[in-house]
């Protein structure tokens, strides 16, 4: 299933995506893709409705994040072996986390805010998972089976932030419209390989990444077993595992994002983000 939240910002409702690529709204069944919904009987029992039974949505309606807030936004830095080259450091022995304000998530195509200050702002196409059913202490072996879904994250990130103004990386991934996040929740059923999966970005029609998640220094299952060491991870927490090379830090000059610009980003089965930078309104 494509699984998607779609109307005005803070009024989202839950839908999904029929065969035919329409619309369905899903406020009949569920209020919002809580945990009840995310876990495997929950999504057991949205797999089973009949989608020509779901009330029709215009196909010009807004898409939100297909997640409500998460609970935690977790990030993994330096995740790929050619990212790490790029930006010239070494590759970690440890996966290397760090948190995202949940307020910074954002649709899919929703404009992203250029900040007061930033010199430095940079993207990041990212395969992202949902945890469905939550837990601590999951070995690897059974980590597979704690995921719901799988979407598409842009981890937008002000370099000064994050690199040059001391502390945590959050202060460079948190600003409003950092995270945007979508078009759909894809069930695992649906993406077949998700440690060699495609993943593109373009800034204004420009190829900038284009790579798999086969390059990922540590795999999903890993990830899972990690993250749950140090914290339970709960039902609808969002975890984003790294990017390919080629994003604006790593080019030779760098080349950051500024307002006008257009970032596109795509990955089979995943769909398609389309964003504009725009000077944050307040700056």
């Amino acid at each position: 299933m494509k699984l998607l939240r779609h109307g005005n910002i803070g009024a989202e409702k839950p839908g999904l995506l029929d065969q035919n690529g329409a619309i369905r709204d899903l406020s009949e069944h569920i209020a919002d893709f809580d945990a009840q919904a995310l876990s495997p009987a929950g999504l057991a029992r949205l797999a089973a409705l009949d989608p020509a039974s779901l009330p029709l949505v215009p196909s010009s309606v807004r898409l939100g994040a297909p997640i409500p807030r998460p609970g935690k936004f977790i990030g993994l830095g330096l995740y790929y072996a050619d990212h790490a080259e790029e930006a010239g450091l070494p590759i970690p022995e440890q996966p290397i986390v760090f948190y995202k304000a949940s307020s910074c998530i954002s649709g899919p195509n929703d404009d992203i805010l250029h900040p007061r200050g930033s010199d430095r702002l940079d993207y990041e196409v990212e395969l992202a998972f949902v945890i469905g059913t939550g837990g601590r202490y999951i070995r690897r072996e059974a980590a597979w089976d704690h995921i719901a879904g799988y979407t598409l994250v842009n981890d937008i990130s002000e370099r000064t932030f994050q690199m040059d103004r001391g502390g945590l990386w959050s202060k460079g991934k948190s600003f409003d419209t950092f995270g945007p996040t979508g078009p759909y929740l894809v069930t695992t059923d649906e993406i077949s390989t998700p440690q060699n999966h495609p993943l593109q970005a373009s800034v204004n029609g420009d190829l900038r990444q284009s790579g798999t998640t086969a390059t990922m220094i540590f795999d999903i299952p890993s990830i899972i077993e990690h993250l749950s060491q140090y914290q339970t991870l709960e039902a609808g927490d969002l975890v984003c595992t790294g990017t390919p090379p080629g994003v604006g830090m790593g080019l030779k000059p760098p080349q950051y994002l500024v307002p006008g610009d257009t970032i596109e980003l795509s990955s089979p089965g995943l769909g398609t983000q389309s964003m504009r930078v725009i000077k944050d309104p307040l700056a």
